[in-house]
């Protein structure tokens, strides 16, 4: 069929992906079930959620592997190429890591070492970066003039995806549920979901004019599931939902899911039609990167070509390092937030449903900073001519005021910090990419974007267990490793709000710097 050999069929497919790939932000619901049967201390579970970390931010290798057998135009392509091979290496990845996870926390292999543990954590996080590679680097040659928002769009499903897949345990286990049973859906549905969808997948290198117009549609579907996502977590919270409820709220949200079909039936029906009165011509930019080393941002009859860097020669620039700093501490400071959500809220007396809404309005949080932060930095760059890292110099700042929310300890400052923290963080894993492609081009975006992503990790281990660790454990009891009062974690979150801060002062040298840039880029673009 013709409409499954499409860029915007490649969209959904992937916009189905990343909806049920986000397991990393949902450590939460199993945290406790991993620190309880594994026999765990505070310090020890947040080394094994670092490696968790560190999988899902080390992508060089799925960098590298897409750009051998998907950094060419493959619509149509040989069989073994194209973006769905990346993501089957991912898929199988995933269900070992899963798989393996839950098989050690549900008892039905025996209590395996720390260090065995570590290493399937990393196999189940790993696999995020083949999926985020295939996805994101798709969408960004797919719809080239428009990459904040594609990215904003595609990432911002994966913030998502945790609400989605906690009200699909919720579907199938009930309100309280048994998070043993959590990690065996997330080990099964998601590696079916990916298994259906991958194929379609694939790179269509064109532009049309309205692109834009159909690209505002997946963004206000992306709301309202958000929307309704909120709602339902809300009435779950405060009234409850009976059983056949929450099958049936999760069977409407499938069929959200399954409306960017509609868009891209509509598109497709459009540019045909435009097509045939050549009134919108397609330009295809593949031929252009098949034999030239630069990034093609096309517009009209114009044509912006900004030159590639390999890895080494992005890593040879001090922009290149400024953007690890500032993700170093963003990024860090947010997987440290997520990894440890559960027993803040525990230590806080929050009971077991608030706990688990906690975890899923953080998605939601997470998904309106991915978007938002996509579709802002695009309107304010080629409207008025603001360079994208001033936004992540603001949003950092937001970050570090969240974090002064947490460590006061207050009633509901967990609530109110989530928000800011978990939106500041999602903006991060919008513009970083965005902004990457930019600077240093698209052929290895991948690998660039992947490598700076290794200093979410580093933040991570840092601020997880020396920081937060350390601390916990040293006021916790000796008894049962816990801790309840707001004194757990005062000290950790205001050093994690110091950290916000440079994080903040650090982007803003990345905008002083690149202003000119961004200027000019914005210049050639809006040349008729």
């Amino acid at each position: 069929m013709k409409i499954a050999n499409s860029k915007w069929v490649a969209a959904a497919a992937s916009i189905w992906i990343q909806s049920f790939t986000g397991a990393s932000y949902t450590f939460g619901i199993y945290s406790s079930l991993l620190k309880s049967s594994q026999s765990y201390d505070q310090s020890t579970l947040d080394t094994v959620s670092v490696y968790k970390d560190i999988g899902a931010n080390v992508g060089i290798l799925s960098g590298l592997f897409y750009t051998a057998v998907a950094g060419r135009k493959s619509g149509g392509g040989r069989f073994f190429s194209g973006p769905w091979l990346v993501i089957f290496v991912g898929l199988l990845q995933w269900f070992v890591g899963y798989g393996f996870i839950w098989m050690a926390a549900s008892g039905v292999i025996e209590r395996p070492p720390v260090a065995l543990m570590c290493l399937f954590m990393f196999f189940s996080g790993h696999s995020q970066t083949f999926f985020n590679t295939a996805i994101v680097v798709t969408a960004v040659r797919n719809f080239s003039d428009y990459g904040g928002t594609a990215i904003g769009i595609m990432k911002g499903f994966l913030g998502l995806s945790g609400a989605i897949l906690i009200q699909l345990y919720h579907a199938v286990c009930g309100g309280e549920g048994n998070p043993a049973t959590f990690i065996l859906l997330l080990a099964i549905v998601p590696t079916f979901v990916m298994f259906l969808t991958m194929p379609f997948v694939r790179v269509y290198e064109t532009v049309t004019t309205t692109d834009k117009k159909h690209l505002d549609g997946l963004s206000v579907i992306s709301l309202i599931i958000a929307a309704y996502l909120m709602v339902i977590i809300t009435v779950e919270n405060v009234l409850g939902l009976s059983r056949s409820m929450q099958i049936l709220s999760f069977i409407l949200v499938l069929l959200l899911l399954a409306s960017p079909l509609l868009v891209a039936v509509r598109a497709l029906r459009e540019e045909e039609k435009i097509l045939s009165s050549l009134d919108c011509p397609v330009l295809d930019t593949s031929a252009l990167l098949d034999s030239a080393s630069s990034s093609v941002f096309p517009d009209g009859d114009h044509v912006v070509i900004i030159e590639d860097s390999n890895i080494l020669e992005a890593m040879s620039t001090v922009n290149f390092w400024l953007l690890f700093l500032a993700m170093l501490c963003g990024m860090g400071s947010g997987f440290a937030t997520i990894n440890n959500i559960r027993q803040i809220g525990e230590s806080l007396r929050y009971s077991t449903v608030q706990l688990n809404s906690l975890v899923s309005l953080w998605s939601i949080w997470n998904f309106l900073g991915r978007f938002g932060a996509g579709y802002v930095s695009d309107t304010f760059l080629y409207k008025h001519s603001w360079p994208r890292p001033v936004f992540m110099a603001i949003t950092l700042g937001v970050m570090a005021i969240g974090h002064v929310i947490v460590a006061s300890g207050l009633q509901f400052s967990l609530y109110v910090g989530s928000v800011l923290i978990g939106m500041a963080y999602g903006s991060q894993w919008s513009l970083m990419p965005t902004i990457t492609s930019e600077i240093f081009g698209i052929r290895h975006m991948g690998t660039i974007y992947f490598t700076i992503s290794i200093a979410g990790p580093i933040g991570s281990y840092l601020l997880s267990v020396r920081v937060i660790g350390y601390f916990y454990d040293k006021v916790a009891s000796e008894d049962d490793n816990s801790c309840f009062g707001s004194q757990c974690f005062r000290t950790s979150f205001m050093i994690m709000a110091y950290v916000a801060v440079f994080g903040s002062l650090v982007a803003s040298v990345l905008f002083f710097r690149t202003n000119k840039f961004y200027k000019k880029l914005v210049a050639k673009r809006s040349l008729k």
